[in-house]
This record gives C-alpha cells, sequence and structure tokens, in this order.
C-alpha cells in the first residue's frame, strides 16, 4: 500500500509514559517481625541501590511472602534506574510465578523494550496488559483521589502495553513487523497506535511474502479512527471490483481523518500536511467509487478535490484525470453541453499524457471525443 499513499507520513512517537504511581500496597507491615523490617526499611528507602539489596535478601528469605511480588517490582525499579535490563527480566520472571504484579510486569516490560527484545516484549506486554486490566476491570467507581489515581495509572500502564509493541514493530524488519502489528491487533484491535503503524504494516505483509493478509487485516483494522486502515479496504474493495464497499470506506476514512485529534508532539504544520494527505486520498477513492457506479456528479466533485493532495503520486492521479474525463464527458454529452464535454476532453489529454495503464485508452478517448467536438 505504500505506494499509493506517498504523501502519508507516520506521526511523532509519543514520549515513553512515565511512573505515575505504583501500584496500590495491598499488604500489612508489622515492625515487630524481621521480614516487617526489611519491608519497612524498603519502603523508605530512597537509594536505588540499597533498594534492590533489601529487595533481593528479603526474596531469598521469603519468597512465598504475600509482599513478594511488591518487594519484586521495587527491585525491578531499582535495576531499571541502573539500566541491568537482564537483571530485571531475571526478578520479574521468579516472581511472576509467583503470581503476577502490575509494577513488576510493567518494569519487566520497560527492561524488554530497552533491550529490543522483541519475545520477552510481546510476553510482557500480554502480561502487563492483562494485571493492569485486571485492576480496572474489577475496581469499583472510585471515590476518593488515591482511588482516581490508582485506576488512571492502571489505565496508562495498560496503554504502554501497547506502545511497546508499537515502538518496537517501527524499527523491526518485515516479518518482525507484522508479528508484532498482530499482537498488537489481537490485544487491542482498536489501540490508538494501529492507526500510526498501518500503512507500514501493510507493506511489511508484502515484503514478508503474506500480502493475502493484507486486505481481511485493512477490513478488521478499519474502525475508530484508523483512516490509513479504511483506505486500505477501499483500496481492496476498488482493486476488486466492489464500488459500494469503496465509497462506504472513503467516507468513513474522510470522517476519521477529519476527526482525529492531533497527538502530542507533532506540529500543527505537519498534522496539516498528513491529514491533507489522508483526506485528498480518501475523495480519490470516493470519486472512483461513483465513476464505477456511473455516479458522475459526485465523482466529479470528489476527484476534483483529491488532485492536489495525488498529484505526487503518477499512477493515481492519472486515474483520477481518466475518470474526471469520463465524468465530465457523460455530464456534458446528454444535455449538448459542449464546454463540459470540452472540460472532459482536457482531463483525458491530461491522462494520457502519463504512462500508466489508463494511458492508451485516455489517449483514444481524447481522439474521440475531440472529433465529436468537430476537432477543437
Amino acid at each position: 500500500m505504500k505506494r499509493y499513499f506517498a504523501g502519508l507520513v507516520l506521526l511523532a512517537l509519543p514520549c515513553v509514559l512515565p511512573v505515575l504511581a505504583q501500584e496500590k500496597q495491598t499488604f500489612v507491615i508489622n515492625p515487630g517481625t524481621p521480614e516487617g523490617q526489611i519491608l519497612q526499611s524498603l519502603g523508605q528507602e530512597t537509594d536505588d541501590a540499597r533498594k534492590v539489596t533489601l529487595g533481593q535478601d528479603f526474596l531469598a528469605k521469603y519468597p512465598k511472602h504475600e509482599a513478594a511480588g511488591w518487594v519484586a517490582a521495587q527491585v525491578e525499579s531499582g535495576l531499571l534506574a541502573e539500566k541491568d535490563n537482564d537483571k530485571v527480566l531475571q526478578v520479574a520472571e521468579a516472581a511472576y510465578a509467583n503470581g503476577p504484579d502490575m509494577d513488576g510486569a510493567y518494569y519487566a516490560l520497560k527492561a524488554a523494550v530497552a533491550k529490543e527484545d522483541l519475545a520477552a516484549t510481546k510476553t510482557w506486554s500480554a502480561r502487563t496488559s492483562e494485571a493492569a486490566r485486571k485492576i480496572v476491570g474489577s475496581a469499583k467507581a472510585p471515590t476518593d483521589d488515591e482511588g482516581k489515581h490508582q485506576l488512571e495509572y492502571a489505565k496508562e500502564v495498560d496503554e504502554y502495553s501497547e506502545y511497546a509493541l508499537y515502538v518496537l514493530a517501527l524499527k523491526a524488519q518485515p516479518k518482525d513487523e507484522v508479528d508484532l502489528v498482530d499482537t498488537l491487533i489481537k490485544q487491542n484491535p482498536r489501540s490508538q497506535y494501529l492507526p500510526e503503524v498501518a500503512t507500514s504494516y501493510f507493506a511489511a505483509l508484502s515484503k514478508a511474502g503474506e500480502g493475502a493478509k493484507a486486505c481481511p487485516a485493512a477490513v478488521k483494522m478499519a474502525v475508530d479512527k484508523n483512516a490509513e486502515a479504511m483506505l486500505y479496504a477501499a483500496d481492496c474493495s476498488w482493486r476488486g471490483n466492489k464500488a459500494e464497499a469503496v465509497v462506504s470506506y472513503a467516507a468513513k476514512a474522510s470522517e476519521a481523518a477529519s476527526t482525529r485529534t492531533k497527538r502530542e508532539g507533532v506540529s500543527d504544520s505537519d498534522w496539516a500536511t498528513q491529514k491533507a494527505a489522508l483526506l485528498g486520498s480518501a475523495n480519490f477513492y470516493t470519486g472512483v467509487g461513483y465513476a464505477m457506479q456511473m455516479r458522475y456528479g459526485p465523482a466529479n466533485k470528489a476527484l476534483k478535490a483529491a488532485l492536489p493532495a495525488i498529484k505526487g503520486n503518477s499512477q493515481l492521479y492519472a486515474i483520477a484525470l481518466f475518470d474526471l474525463g469520463l465524468a465530465n464527458y457523460s455530464l456534458g454529452k446528454p444535455l449538448g453541453d459542449k464546454a463540459q464535454m470540452r472540460e472532459g476532453l482536457h482531463y483525458f489529454q491530461q491522462s494520457a499524457e502519463i504512462t500508466s495503464p489508463m494511458q492508451d485508452q485516455a489517449s483514444r478517448n481524447a481522439k474521440l471525443v475531440l472529433a465529436e467536438l468537430g476537432g477543437k
């Protein structure tokens, strides 16, 4: 699909989500016991290295303690600060065997992303999302600020689980990109990151020898604000000679692009350029869809609106010019409107000047219309 959307560019990467909070402590610390004393010291410690030492000591002595998950998360946090990502993953795996902990999974995911370890990222993305959604799904509507903060934190952690897959997909080779995006689609088919990776994903499918999956995937992804997937689905329908579907997907893409909010970090000018490219492509598919239905009035309007945005793509531009020639000739002929017929002639002539599958037919049509107009 990359060749059809020459004007599209990926949105800027968002900043990695910060750790705004930690999962709420759900155990009681008894400072009168040896383990309670370690927990109390760990909770008060601010030095990362000391935190790691205290936490590892606790886990070695009390691996099955109800606080083990929380302690492991503290250790992982300290190891992350030290950039010891391998050790983070080791601690997280051992802790996960004793019971899922959202913070522990989240820190392990951050370590996996830092290492650009695709397999570990997939594993910990799924675990992080599962733990976060469990909190979100089971939580009653919070009434205090702390509860609201915890709920918001869980939602942001779940969002990061999707971002992790997305950010590595952008860097991956085609086969791995396909695998990561497929994982993201399975995890959340409405993820806010899917529109940003859609065009690259469809191209990766082709490069990975899985091009047959592209059209079904586009249909599945064509939801919410995913204008890129909607445009690909429109293209698939166009090539499948399904005019009604072409028009429908193009209309959805236009609405999605028009109402999609600019992402943080993207300049106004860049977003205006991206939006214009999306809307231009949507107008193109709307126009060719209407032309397939012989609804030449709306086809003429949509294709004229598409021309500025698709001018850099010679193939689409030639097709648009050809259909504009057909639309204007067909609108003018029944009325004897030679001015509109002549406008159709000019579009056919322009299309005939571009090397494309439409070139020969455009040239023949131009000659026929010119003769019909008396050679002038």
